[in-house]
């Protein structure tokens, strides 16, 4: 019960940054729509959309084409995330442009973390699908594995200004360096997003169950209405926490007054050597 109570401590402090820049959360929504403009964009002129017969070389360019735009698309708006959280505990005020702006001056870094993202994605996707089911749990490992040491590398490259390789190494060393309830900690942040959802979810199916058409179109709105705003908010709350761990990680302390250091130091138990 500890390490829960933690993990809601941690989740309240990221909600008093994002409460004090409440227009952050535009940010996840315009990725979502970034993201859907892009897929439209390679989708829609080569007719993937409808389905095709048989896919040639061509098709497969696209595709990987595409799935380094949404990569992309999506690390840039994270960053832009992390960039404008950094500013907020550095004692700075955020806005959207800023946070742009400051996101646009790591396009670089970006891209070249955005291909590596996407290529071991599409990798280890490709070996679970040919794997057994032993198979499947170790390469799922290996995933989960590469998730938990790259989680900095973000905050790392925004606040540092390092080159992705440099930043991969920096996340390794942070990770080890806060070996412990770190996984802990950003599960609950998921079980926090699940326990937001479940409301709007009943909604839905009370909705539907209704027997109503017009109850069920209004209650299915609401719910999707409310799982989008669930996510966007945990979108932004799990980019805030991420920079505080940082924060945390490198120097033992989260600058500005929202996040209690006691806090971390119960979540996360240093490597004993």
């Amino acid at each position: 019960m500890g390490r829960i109570a933690t993990t809601i401590e941690l989740a309240k402090a990221s909600w008093k940054v994002l409460k004090a820049d409440k227009e952050l959360v535009v940010l996840p929504v315009l990725s979502g729509l970034a993201s859907l403009v892009v897929a439209a964009t390679f989708l829609i002129p080569t007719g993937f959309w409808r389905g095709a017969e048989s896919v040639g070389t061509t098709e497969y360019i696209l595709l990987a084409a595409l799935y380094l735009a949404m990569a992309f698309v999506t690390i840039f708006f994270n960053t832009a995330l992390v960039y404008a959280a950094n500013e907020r505990l550095s004692g700075g005020d955020p806005t959207i442009g800023s946070a742009l702006g400051g996101a646009a001056k790591h396009i670089p870094q970006i891209f070249v973390w955005a291909a590596i993202s996407a290529t071991v994605s599409v990798i280890l996707k490709s070996l679970q699908e040919r794997a057994g089911f032993l198979g499947q749990i170790v390469i799922g490992l290996v995933g989960l594995a590469w998730t938990l040491v790259t989680f900095l590398v973000i905050p790392v490259y925004v606040v540092e200004g390092v080159g992705v390789r440099e930043s991969i190494s920096r996340s390794a060393a942070l990770f080890k360096r806060t070996w412990g309830e770190n996984v802990a900690a950003q599960v609950g942040f998921g079980l926090l997003g699940f326990i937001a959802v479940v409301p709007f979810l009943l909604i839905a199916v009370g909705a539907v169950s209704s027997g109503s058409g017009a109850v069920a179109a209004i209650g299915l709105l609401i719910a999707v209405v409310g799982i989008i705003g669930v996510s966007v908010v945990l979108s932004s709350l799990n980019a805030i926490f991420q920079t505080a761990l940082y924060h945390y990680a490198n120097t033992g302390s989260v600058p500005g007054d929202y996040f209690d250091d006691a806090n971390f130091e119960h979540a996360f138990v240093p490597r004993r050597r």
